[in-house]
């Protein structure tokens, strides 16, 4: 069997085709694979003398552009297939990176790089939520540092308009995955070849991928001194003097992406540490805030145990089950959990660092996502304020750490 793989990469912009692209690179890279990554849109932007972020150089229609679009694709593919037969002795894939949407697109790759050894792989995601998401994070790569934030938004979307006027999914093609890339899910698998590593790259897309993720609680609230559940509460002056000392204890790693609650006490600890980052951005999502504790929500567990003594006896029998009346449970927070957790994953692209700061049940159902743990025991993971956790997740490994924060 040949040991050579052209993986071509399609979809529109905002899709999660880069992002994949870079950890199939270093998942391959780890197998002692070479790769190398031929990306359509850093060429253009390299070679291009004019401003190509406009989103008419995008229009089809546009035969100039058209035709310089054209010319850096093929000159992307020559660069490939010289990597691919310059490197004859090893193990070696390239992967191009670029929308490649068009069936006569696809027919004119095929062509150049001959019918042997390529796999197309399609990036779907429908989500709309997270694609506005991941457009408005796009719009702060330096191609639209000379517009507003609104412009770029309002450019990128322009650009994908003009793509899905020529969009082919594929179809005819002889060896392809369709993947949802927000589920790390594969919805359709036709592979007609005997592809070399395509077990490797089909394990690779259904497995989540995290470097080095730092799991946080918020520290100490103003409900925290009083033992109250729920609320919105702000941190104490304690609360704020551990989050000055955690934010200098992460000054040292670059962390591009804080992802939050929607609530005021992981907002604040995350802006603290913002202060004390380059570049950075928060993010947050309802997804990950605090259990909602229903007609118990504002009281202490004492209040509860006199007040609502038959919810204090149920929700002791049976913790993860048991559902607070007009509230949740941890069984319900299941869905938009997971939900949080993909949306992350998602937008945090191939970063070194990324961040979340939850609270005390959110962090439980976060770390059971990624550890198996009886349903049962969920409920008493040990989640401190003066402690975080550090995950790393690959197909060959999972790490989790529980270390000190030095308070």
């Amino acid at each position: 069997m040949d040991t050579f793989l052209y993986i071509i990469m399609v979809g529109l912009p905002a899709r999660g085709k880069s992002t994949l692209a870079w950890k199939l690179y270093e998942s391959l890279k780890r197998d002692n694979i070479k790769v190398r990554i031929f990306n359509n849109g850093y060429l253009r932007r390299k070679l291009s003398r004019e401003n190509t972020s406009y989103p008419e150089f995008f229009n089809p229609k546009n035969k100039t552009s058209a035709a310089l679009r054209e010319k850096y694709a093929i000159m992307n593919l020559r660069r490939a297939k010289n990597f691919i037969h310059k490197e004859i002795a090893k193990k070696r894939v390239a992967i191009i990176d670029a929308t490649n949407v068009s069936f006569e697109r696809r027919k004119k790759i095929i062509s150049f790089l001959g019918e042997s050894n390529i796999l197309f792989i399609e990036c779907i995601n429908n989500d709309q939520e997270i694609l506005e998401e991941n457009i408005r994070l796009k719009t702060h790569i330096p191609e639209f540092s000379h517009i507003t934030e609104s412009e770029a938004i309002y450019s990128l979307k322009k650009r994908i308009e003009y793509y899905e006027t020529i969009y082919n999914h594929l179809q005819n093609e002889p060896n392809f995955i369709k993947i949802d890339t927000f589920n790390y899910k594969i919805i359709q698998y036709k592979v007609n070849d005997d592809l070399p590593f395509i077990d490797r790259v089909r394990d690779f897309i259904v497995t989540p991928f995290i470097k080095n993720l730092y799991l946080l609680r918020h520290t100490e609230s103003v409900y925290n001194l009083y033992d109250k559940i729920g609320g919105d509460s702000e941190l104490t002056p304690k609360g704020i003097e551990d989050a000055q000392k955690i934010a200098k204890y992460f000054s040292n790693k670059k962390i591009p992406l804080i992802f939050t609650s929607s609530l005021k006490r992981t907002i604040q600890l995350a802006q603290i540490i913002k202060q004390y980052q380059k570049n950075c951005q928060i993010i947050s999502f309802n997804e990950f805030n605090e259990i909602n504790a229903g007609v118990c929500e504002n009281m202490t567990y004492s209040e509860i145990r006199k007040t609502f003594p038959e919810i204090d006896r149920a929700r002791k029998t049976n913790k993860y089950f048991y559902v607070y009346p007009q509230g949740e449970g941890y069984v319900s927070m299941e869905e938009r959990i997971e939900r949080g957790i993909k949306k992350v994953i998602y937008l945090s692209k191939h970063l070194d660092n990324i961040m979340i700061i939850g609270h005390r049940a959110v962090n439980r159902m976060i770390l059971s996502y990624f550890v198996y743990k009886r349903q049962e025991d969920i409920p008493y993971i040990y989640v401190p304020i003066d402690r975080y956790y550090h995950i790393t997740i690959n197909q060959n490994k999972k790490i989790f750490e529980l270390k000190s924060l030095n308070l």
